[in-house]
């Protein structure tokens, strides 16, 4: 049977529409004011970007299309000659060349085209004449300005003496283009193929537009299409189709709403005829996500709408399959800015907010609302929902799409953050994706963290806008701060029916209230569940965000190690491309996302990205490329960049590369359980500099445990032993692990590569505590010259591109600076060298020691003498004061236990403790290779961590 007119799900899903969950805001507000109807109207340069958000309301207000105050002029400049369907009468095309202000773009039209428009236009004016109703009031109002006459389609008679007919066309059309009633015409406007977006200064240029008949279905979405290909399976409906010079999409004009976005990518294709389409005079669009069906009236339209569409996409850079097999290319001359935690990340990223005019995107593993931007916080201002719901009262579209966990194996509550948020704004739109059962997807996760600020200004990294993830570089384990108390005060939202503005309020049982909080002289740096151990405890709760899930008084915090990035310009419009992709793929493939309240996204052009509004302060130029891990059922489309460019990196390093990573699970072996090869690139470059007997380092930073709640001292839940056994698989156990394989090596490999943990310590409550300091980094540096920042981690999950979905950056300095490099002079580039540096300085304590020298990164003194060193020195101090856990000494369950009932020094001589710590240097300890090396960290097979397939771990 045929599909619904606007409908991508197939007829048989459409009754799940009637139990749709209820939202607070059912519609957007659909009233403009007279002000913002001032800011849609623009300037000579064009509509703002602002005005697809409005495409109804422009249309109820009677938004002329067309610029006010700029003149539109045409050319008539050629004719074609084709034969009519009589095959007797041999006709004429005229190719009509239009101006208007910046734009330009052309059309092709019959004499007979002329004639219609003549006659709409003649039989319009006399009904607004004599038709006394109201809403005519501003056409007649623009009719007195008209002459008693209408030009005349034949011209006068001096005209048909001295002039061709292509000239008096010409003269007819420029003349009725300088009244205000028949250019406003909609009979006028499609002879022109105007629409709504045909001026948007930030959609490029004009491109191509007209009306078509498009076919319901062609959708590459499991579930999605007909079952049928008879032509009764399939139903036709008339729409507006706009070619811009990155995207296509059709449109319902008369309501102003558009339909479908189709992106162009590298399966991008135009094919015409019945072959391909099974219709006359069709054309078939193709891309990764669906096969698109339009009809023509004729043969020539059909070819010239398949040429036309060839020539606005040929310049694209989305059709080829870039560098890594990217979907974008590399951007010379990128504003761009990395972060070392979360403090000066989030305090940018507020101010970026704040700046916003148009959208803001934002995709996380997790988000939690009430999370604040800059601390301590002394008020609500910088509380993550108050920035959005501010930016959404100002006419900002906010989109946000989230991980739909699997609630009985994770707790993050994505259920929470989303009501939060659309409960606050109609301007606020959030999608979560995916739903595992439907879309067979039980296992991966979209683990990207990214926001874009209008396509202009976006941020990429490891750093989700949640609890715990707030850090600097003195890593704090405590946080009493000067008030023990925070008052509580509950706002509530205004109840009562449904608006004018179609917003529908709640119940009274259903009332939105939003918990804010009085911190009126607050010390605090993190607040409620923001205050976190997760190894100790796993959040829980966080409908409650602002009570403890933890003692403070008596457990210390986990500090939170990230790496982030910001970027500018055309690598920002690439960010806010892929979260573009990702959010219409997921408004098609979800039934409850299909409304209208949640709506396409256009992608800017690229053609306007070097217009910056505003830029983040310390920003510096380099050559930035976007990677992803994409597939067909996160994203319609399939990309393994990041491993690439990893592996790329590794293999053409010269002197060393420096990787911290929340993860470190690689080392290929055959396809039994391990695919990803970073781990064998490693193996390779290690190899090929002994046999060269050159100099070079590997510097591995991992957490000292994975991130899952469990009691290390019984020897960690099922979930940390899977990790620790595939950690160590990746470095020292087993025949596939990197120092197996470097066995040629013998005992010489510790002069090429180091695997460290990070660990600090504190006084709580006037007791002596450590943590570990949790690396969620995914970061790659290599020669001072190149580094990766992104949300991947190095294993089968985030690299192969077919399991979680990732975003990263490939930066690479253009600029070279003087530095030092092997005992020898460096050409580094300015932002690797810094951001290596602020590394090194922390991790060794340079920043706190300016007599501990870091700037030759391979040197024999950086490599043994302060980073092995140091890291030894503090793994055996840490582990003679605190006993701590894991360590090499342990190597079976039963060593574990007897360890772990060893009394402390730092509880039976606290004053003893204080003293080995102070020798403390920087934060390195050395990787405990040995742990618990004799026992088997698999999960049992009959525990549910033993019953899920491997690849969860990987």
């Amino acid at each position: 049977m045929a599909t619904p007119e606007d409908d991508v799900e197939p007829p048989s899903q459409a009754s799940e529409a009637q139990i749709l969950e209820k939202r607070r805001f059912s519609r957007d507000i659909r009233i403009l004011g007279h002000d913002e109807i001032d800011k849609l109207l623009s300037t000579a340069d064009g509509r703002p970007f602002s005005v697809i958000h409005h495409l109804p309301e422009l249309k109820e207000e009677g938004i002329p299309y067309l610029i006010p105050g700029v003149p539109i002029t045409c050319r008539v400049d050629n004719t074609e000659r084709y034969t009519t369907r009589s095959k007797v009468h041999v006709g004429t095309l005229y190719t009509v060349i239009l101006t208007h202000g910046q734009f330009h773009w052309t059309v092709k039209r019959k004499y007979k085209h002329f004639q219609e428009l003549h006659r709409d236009l003649y039989n319009h004016r006399m009904m607004y004449h004599f038709l006394p109703l109201g809403k005519f009031a501003k056409d007649r109002q623009q009719m007195r300005a008209m002459s008693e006459e209408m030009p005349s389609l034949r011209g006068n008679q001096r005209t048909r003496r001295t002039s061709s007919k292509m000239k008096y066309l010409e003269e007819y059309l420029n003349d009725l283009l300088e009244n205000m009633f028949c250019r406003s015409d909609h009979s006028m406007l499609e002879f022109l193929s105007v629409s709504a977006l045909s001026f948007v200064s930030d959609l490029g240029p004009k491109g191509l537009e007209g009306p078509i008949f498009k076919r319901s279905g062609g959708h590459r979405v499991q579930g999605l299409n007909c079952i049928g290909h008879h032509q009764i399976c399939f139903r036709w409906s008339r729409r507006w189709l706009v070619v811009k010079d990155s995207f296509l999409m059709y449109m319902n004009r008369e309501k102003g709403r558009i339909n479908f976005v189709l992106l162009f990518d590298p399966e991008f294709n135009v094919k015409v005829g019945r072959a391909y389409t099974d219709t006359k005079y069709g054309v078939c669009i193709e891309n990764f996500t669906r096969n698109l069906i339009i009809k023509c009236s004729s043969y020539r339209q059909a070819h010239w709408w398949s040429h036309e569409i060839n020539r606005l996409a040929e310049t694209c850079h989305f059709l080829k399959v870039q560098r890594f097999g990217g979907f974008a290319p590399p951007r010379d001359n990128t504003l761009t800015k990395w972060y070392v935690n979360g403090r000066d990340y989030f305090a940018d990223l507020a101010d970026a907010l704040e700046q916003a005019k148009e959208e803001i995107f934002i995709t996380d593993w997790w988000l939690s609302p009430e999370v604040f931007l800059k601390r301590p916080a002394t008020d609500n201002v910088w509380r993550l929902d108050e920035v959005l719901n501010r930016k959404a009262e100002q006419g900002v579209r906010v989109c946000v799409m989230l991980y739909k966990e699997v609630e009985l194996a994770l707790g993050i509550n994505s259920e929470h953050s989303k009501r939060t948020l659309m409960d606050l704004h109609p301007n606020i739109k959030v999608m979560r994706h995916p739903d595992h059962v439907s879309s067979v997807v039980l296992f991966w996760a979209h683990h990207e963290k990214m926001v874009a600020i209008d396509q202009t200004v976006a941020f990429v990294g490891g750093i989700d806008l949640a609890f715990g993830r707030w850090d600097d570089s003195q890593y704090r384990l405590t946080d009493l701060g000067s008030t023990d108390t925070a008052e509580k005060v509950t706002e509530t939202e205004p109840q009562g029916e449904t608006n004018e503005n179609g917003s529908a309020s709640p119940k009274p049982s259903d009332k939105p209230t939003r918990e804010l909080v009085d911190l009126t002289g607050n010390t605090k740096l993190w607040l409620g569940k923001d205050y976190s151990n997760f190894i100790k405890k796993d959040w829980v709760q966080l409908d409650r965000p602002f009570e403890d899930n933890i003692d403070r008084t008596k457990v210390p915090r986990m500090p939170w190690r990230d790496l982030s990035a910001a970027l500018h310009g055309k690598a920002a419009r690439d960010v806010a491309r892929h979260f573009i992709q990702r959010w219409n793929f997921t408004k098609i493939f979800k039934i409850k996302y299909k409304d209208e309240f949640y709506p396409y996204l256009l992608p800017k052009s690229h053609c306007s990205a070097d217009d910056l509004s505003f830029t983040v302060p310390g920003s510096k130029k380099a050559k930035v490329q976007v990677l992803r891990s994409a597939d067909r059922w996160s994203t319609g489309t399939c990309e393994n960049s990041i491993l690439n460019a990893y592996i790329h990196t590794i293999e053409n390093s010269q002197h060393y590369i420096y990787i911290e990573n929340q993860f470190f699970i690689s080392c290929a072996d055959d396809g039994k359980t391990i695919y990803n090869g970073i781990g064998d690139a490693i193996v390779n470059r290690i190899l090929r500099a002994y046999r060269e007997q050159k100099k070079y380092r590997v510097f591995v930073v991992i957490p000292l445990l994975p991130g899952f709640e469990g009691d290390i001292t019984t020897g960690g839940g099922n979930a940390i032993k899977a990790i620790l056994h595939f950690t160590y698989r990746t470095i020292c156990r087993g025949e596939h692990s990197i120092l197996s394989r470097l066995s040629e090596m013998e005992d010489k490999w510790t002069e090429y590569i180091t695997v460290c943990g990070l660990r600090t310590k504190a006084e709580l409550s006037q007791s002596l505590v450590t943590e570990l300091i949790y690396v969620h980094s995914k970061t790659l540096i290599a020669d001072d010259r190149c580094y990766i920042i992104g949300s991947a981690n190095i294993n089968d999950r985030s690299m192969l591109g077919s399991r979680d979905s990732e975003l990263a950056v490939f930066v690479e300095d253009e600029e070279r600076i003087p530095s030092v490099m092997g005992g020898e002079e460096y050409e580094a580039g300015p932002l690797t060298l810094a951001l290596r540096k602020e590394c090194f300085s922390v991790l060794v304590g340079a920043a706190s020691d300016p007599s501990i020298n870091i700037d030759d990164p391979i040197s024999d003194d950086l490599f043994f003498l302060v980073w092995n060193s140091a890291a030894k020195l503090n793994a055996t101090i840490y582990n003679k004061v605190f006993c701590c856990l894991p360590c090499d000494s342990v190597h079976n369950m039963q060593e574990l236990k007897e360890y772990t009932s060893k009394e402390r020094l730092s509880d039976t001589d606290p004053e003893k403790a204080k003293e080995e710590l102070k020798a403390v240097q920087g934060l390195l300890v050395h990787f405990p290779l040995k742990f618990l090396c004799e026992e088997n960290l698999l999960p049992p097979l009959n525990t549910r961590e033993g019953m899920v397939p491997v690849g969860l771990w990987t």
